[in-house]
């Protein structure tokens, strides 16, 4: 997949790598972590600039992710109240459940796309329970535009100074995934376990 994401851009430039962004964010296992950097290095090696291909960058991963959301709003919370109302007794999930994850959302949900939107393969498929929770769509795009950027500089830049060695960060990105995913396993572990917790004594 490398291969065909670098040709992709050597061969249509700005373009390449707008669509490459668009995609990785509908499409997560496209690696952004291989498209900046090696955008980054195109800047040294091509007429490409480090500001331009932020700019093009940014705004295909956001479009990607106006996709996701507005694929979370045909999830709204009423569609998934019919889908527990049925299927909700097999997986153990009733309707308050999902009315509290909701406002659970509706109030940390900003700041979790914000954060998100800088931690692999999740930083797509947030998008969608935004869109589930019908979080306003401006704060969302304001959020999500904050994050990208962050996470697509970053990235274009260490390309860029890295030059032909740009794979070299993919060992690290490595690394830096294992240990997102390991945090946010271990928080939704304490998670589930105070929710758990919590439902038992208010049965007490």
């Amino acid at each position: 997949m490398q291969t065909w994401v670098t040709d992709i851009m050597e061969q249509f430039g700005y373009i390449g790598v707008f669509f490459m962004m668009a995609l990785e964010n509908v499409f997560p296992p496209i690696p952004s972590e291989v498209i900046l950097p090696f955008a980054g290095f195109m800047t040294t090696t091509t007429q490409l600039t480090v500001m331009g291909v932020v700019v093009t960058s940014t705004t295909g991963s956001v479009l990607g992710a106006i996709i996701l959301y507005r694929i979370g709003k045909l999830l709204d919370v009423k569609r998934m109240e019919k889908i527990v109302s049925r299927w909700g007794h097999i997986i153990r999930v009733k309707k308050e459940d999902i009315h509290k994850a909701d406002e659970w959302f509706d109030r940390y949900g900003y700041w979790t796309v914000l954060f998100c939107r800088m931690i692999p393969l999740i930083r797509s498929l947030i998008s969608i329970p935004a869109g589930m929770s019908n979080m306003k769509f401006w704060l969302f795009l304001l959020f999500t535009m904050i994050g990208t950027v962050a996470w697509n500089v970053i990235l274009i830049l260490i390309g860029a100074a890295l030059g032909e060695s740009w794979t070299n960060i993919l060992q690290f990105m490595d690394i830096y995934s294992t240990i997102a995913y390991v945090l946010i396993g271990t928080g939704i572990v304490v998670f589930i376990i105070l929710f758990i917790s919590k439902k038992r004594n208010n049965k007490g």
